[in-house]
């Protein structure tokens, strides 16, 4: 699929990210329990709008890179693999939230949500960093379709994690009092992102071709 590299291996990686928390989902969540399950979605699609502008901002930025110098694309590679090394090693170490992270959200109007999600996501710039670290990972900088490559990958990922995005508004606004009492259940997955981030910039790290 226009010399994607181990794409079976980024749809296993990228759901397993998606489904672990970071701001979009915490952010989700706490308007979901706050407000419901509609305003838990509209969250989501806010997210899903802003991740389209890293989504594209790498598309045109790796592909730019890969034109000026394939050494200096295999470089930022390695460098990416040692980042997500490092951001999972981080999120081992990192203490568990709590609750008041996720419910002390004032209620606000749909459309503020929305645009909030929005730029809760585009003003993240560990978005950025991660996008530049784990697409690069799955692209072949000889291929004839770097840029479809680039933008196919962002958008599955945006698409993938939008989705659970918009199951965790279900859920939470489904279950929001049992959820609300219960803070350990947020708690326990920074262990799990850590351990994928960890495993997947390892992985990049001993990869050679």
């Amino acid at each position: 699929m226009f010399g994607i590299e181990n794409f079976y291996f980024f749809l296993t990686v990228s759901i397993l990210i998606n489904l672990s928390p970071g701001p979009d989902m915490i952010y989700t969540a706490a308007r979901s329990l706050s407000q419901g399950t509609r305003a838990g979605i509209l969250s989501a699609l806010g997210v899903f709008s802003g991740c389209l502008f890293h989504v594209t901002a790498a598309t045109f930025g790796l592909s730019k890179i890969i034109e000026e110098s394939v050494l200096l694309f295999s470089i930022i590679k390695y460098a990416g693999a040692a980042y997500l090394t490092y951001l999972g090693i981080q999120a081992l170490l990192k203490s568990k939230r709590t609750k008041t992270e996720i419910v002390s959200v004032p209620a606000i109007k749909n459309r503020k949500i929305f645009f909030q999600g929005m730029l809760t996501n585009i003003l993240n710039p560990k978005v950025a960093i991660f996008f530049l670290s784990f697409l690069p990972q799955f692209i072949d900088p000889h291929s004839s379709h770097v840029k479809e490559e680039i933008a196919f990958l962002g958008l599955w990922f945006d698409l993938q994690g939008t989705l659970v995005l918009v199951l965790v508004a279900t859920v939470t606004g489904f279950f929001s009092q049992v959820l609300q009492k219960n803070a350990a259940f947020w708690g326990w997955q920074n262990k799990i992102t850590g351990l994928i981030l960890l495993g997947l910039g390892v992985k990049m790290l001993l990869t050679r071709k």
